[in-house]
């Protein structure tokens, strides 16, 4: 029993590495205002734990830290890779453009302290990915550093006590970068006099529906299309929008290909932001014509949401289905990973996809049969894609690639490179006709596992040396991550509000989303009571990690 407590073999680490988890996991459910740092306490317990000599086997802790961060980033990609770039759509260029400013402002910064105060520029990378709250960009810190000395000759000792300085300032300047930048919130939510039902219901009366696809009513008053059948129409334009319905006479129904416009008839037609007033010229009149009435109408047609769980159909597109013509059933949009498109003919599907479908009850009885449409499908976990994507992505993360002006040619490593092979397999696969869905639980499962071996590796490695560098000057980290959480936040949050005008909602997700930040997101949330900063935060947050990751690569680069 003593040697499995105070030993060094695989079941002394194994059991160090539970009891780290177990009780960082369970003191991160605790709150203060409505504010968690989560599973950033398996961080502080285990460098609690290698404070006290309890630390493991190292090459364990190394292969657990790897292996953890290649989980953790490779679910980050499959989930955000479906709509990463729909991103980059209209107003999501804007937030996505600000979340860049954000990023090289933090760059600039981190290298202007350095300068200043002549602290390591190494240290200053972990500075800055806690002020950030960027645990991948810590991980490519760390393997970056260590990939480097190592090829240098550099005894394991030395790279072991440099990559575990970086973990030292990354822990001492998270917590500045969780309460910072909620404190930060409540000020300008002060300062500018923020009305919050005010700024809410400009949000609703948008409509945007999760900022991809939106939904709007139009008149027929363009003689251009009198007498033209839908599906002459669509077969022109039907990139741009979807007819959901059509109202004759008062009477509503669901179109289909050998329905004729006429001058007078409303339509429901989903949209994108980008194709919005292209459509709004076609028909010729927008008209406020509530959702309720088009559903109001005992003819009126049955929506409901059909899920595809037959893998055979992934990689095929709605105009070979051609379920409208077929089953007299329109799908308006299709939502993936959380993100809702418009549901044109060239979009490829892929397992998992939910549609939402307008017809009759007999039609979409038949769509669902022809989809599937059965949830026990997707539990099933579908591995062979997950990891020969990380098998691509350790290669991919290997090659390196030469920048003007670095002394050494990059390698995107265990974080970058699975992370952009993930985003490219949760965008492309279903073109690729590559089954790559996960359910919302098995990737949170993925996620939570691997940042757990990640961060209980990096604290029960940090943990030796935490203090003795916080007396010899480590304190200064705290002012540091400060300066760079709160200065690159208040240029953006003012460029944001004065010069783009945005909302103070959309601004908190682009906060959250730009520093990589789930308790800000969890705060605004419940403290302002609305979800829409979920949406921006989505939007930027893809751009944002990858951004994060390479440029704290890129800093530990040019100190080589």
């Amino acid at each position: 029993m003593n040697e499995l407590i105070f030993g060094t073999g695989t079941a002394h680490t194994i059991l160090l590495f539970a009891l780290v988890i177990a009780i960082g996991i369970y003191l991160g459910r605790f709150k203060f205002k409505s504010v968690s740092i989560g599973s950033t306490w398996i961080l502080f317990v285990g460098i609690l734990f290698s404070h006290f000599g309890l630390r493991g086997d190292p090459h364990i802790l190394a292969f657990m830290k790897d292996f953890g961060l290649i989980l953790f980033v490779f679910s980050i990609g499959l989930q955000v890779g479906p709509g990463f770039f729909h991103t980059f759509k209209k107003g999501g260029l804007t937030m996505n453009m600000l979340a860049l400013t954000m990023v090289i402002l933090a760059v600039v910064l981190t290298y202007v302290i350095h300068l200043v105060s002549g602290e390591d520029l190494r240290i200053m990378t972990g500075v800055m990915s806690g002020a950030v709250t960027n645990t991948p960009g810590l991980g490519a810190a760390q393997q970056t550093l260590s990939d480097a000395m190592t090829a240098a000759g550099a005894p394991q000792y030395q790279v072991s006590s440099a990559t575990s300085s970086i973990a030292s300032a990354y822990a001492v300047a998270y917590p500045v970068g969780v309460l910072g930048v909620i404190l930060l919130l409540i000020l300008f939510k002060s300062v500018f006099k923020i009305d919050l039902e005010k700024e809410k219901s400009e949000l609703e009366n948008e409509d945007t529906s999760g900022g991809n696809a939106i939904r709007a009513s139009y008149e027929v008053c363009n003689p251009a299309v009198f007498g033209m059948k839908v599906g002459e129409l669509i077969k022109d334009d039907g990139e741009r929008f979807v007819i959901s319905r059509i109202s004759k006479g008062g009477k509503i129904s669901t179109p289909g290909p050998a329905t004729i416009l006429e001058k007078g008839d409303k339509v429901l037609a989903i949209t994108s932001q980008a194709h919005e007033e292209a459509v709004k010229i076609l028909f010729g009149k927008e008209i406020s014509m509530p959702f309720s009435e088009w559903t109001a109408s005992d003819s009126a047609p049955v929506a409901r949401k059909i899920t595809i769980t037959k893998s055979s159909l992934t990689g095929k597109n709605l105009r070979v289905l051609n379920v409208r013509s077929l089953y007299g059933v329109t799908v308006t949009r299709v939502i993936r990973a959380g993100v809702e498109l418009v549901a044109n003919p060239n979009l490829y599907l892929q397992m998992g996809d939910i549609l939402l479908v307008v017809g009759s009850e007999e039609g979409i009885d038949k769509v669902a049969r022809l989809f599937g449409n059965k949830a026990s499908r997707l539990s099933h976990p579908n591995l062979v894609p997950i990891f020969f994507g990380i098998v691509l992505g350790i290669l991919f993360g290997s090659i390196p690639i030469r920048f003007p002006g670095v002394p050494q040619p990059v390698k995107l490593g265990l974080a970058g490179g699975p992370l952009i092979v993930a985003i490219l397999l949760g965008y492309f696969g279903p073109k690729l006709k590559i089954t790559t869905y996960t359910t919302a639980s098995a990737n949170m499962m993925l996620r939570e596992i691997g940042i757990s071996f990640f961060l209980a590796a990096v604290g029960l490695g940090a943990g030796e040396n935490f203090i003795s560098s916080i007396v010899n000057g480590g304190y200064w980290w705290i002012l540091y991550g400060a300066l760079i959480t709160i200065v690159p936040i208040v240029c953006v949050f003012l460029l944001g509000r004065l010069v783009f005008k945005l909302n103070f909602y959309q601004l908190c997700g682009l906060i959250s989303g730009s520093t990589t930040n789930p308790p800000v997101l969890a705060f605004s949330q419940e403290a302002y009571g609305t979800d829409y900063t979920s949406v921006n935060y989505a939007t930027v947050y893809p751009l944002s990690m990858f951004l994060r990751v390479l440029a704290a690569q890129l800093i530990i680069l040019f100190t080589l």
